[in-house]
């Protein structure tokens, strides 16, 4: 069952991309082999000012998505890097059982945008 947060999230999306001018980029899955997600972002100095979503999933993944995109607006690169898939998770009142990957496919791609900005000792691998 879809938490009333998911269902208002995927009822209307605000995020899907791709981005214009952004000036980042992640990707996790594989494009063309089941579920993937694709990342961008803007960044003005260390702020993200912009951010846009493009899956191939579910809706939990399209939720996932939004969230993130949600969450990332507005916060410095030092805050996103704190982000996790069970803080999307929460943050989206849960997912059904079994749609664990979609938080994590979300995360992975945001890592993967942000990595040039971090040093290779702090970087976090999924």
């Amino acid at each position: 069952m879809w938490s009333t947060v998911v269902d208002n999230l995927v009822s209307a999306p605000r995020f899907a991309g791709p981005l214009v001018g952004a000036t980042h980029e992640g990707l996790a899955g594989i494009l063309g082999e089941g579920p993937h997600f694709h990342l961008w972002l803007t960044l003005d100095e260390e702020e993200i000012v912009g951010a846009a979503y493009n899956t191939y999933g579910c809706l939990a993944a399209i939720a996932s998505g939004e969230m993130l995109c949600l969450l990332l607006i507005g916060r410095s690169i030092e805050q996103a890097q704190q982000l996790t898939p069970e803080l999307l998770t929460r943050a989206m009142q849960g997912l059904p059982e079994g749609k664990e990957h979609c938080p994590q496919l979300a995360i992975s791609a945001l890592h993967q945008a942000i990595r040039p900005l971090q040093r290779s000792a702090d970087f976090v691998k999924f």
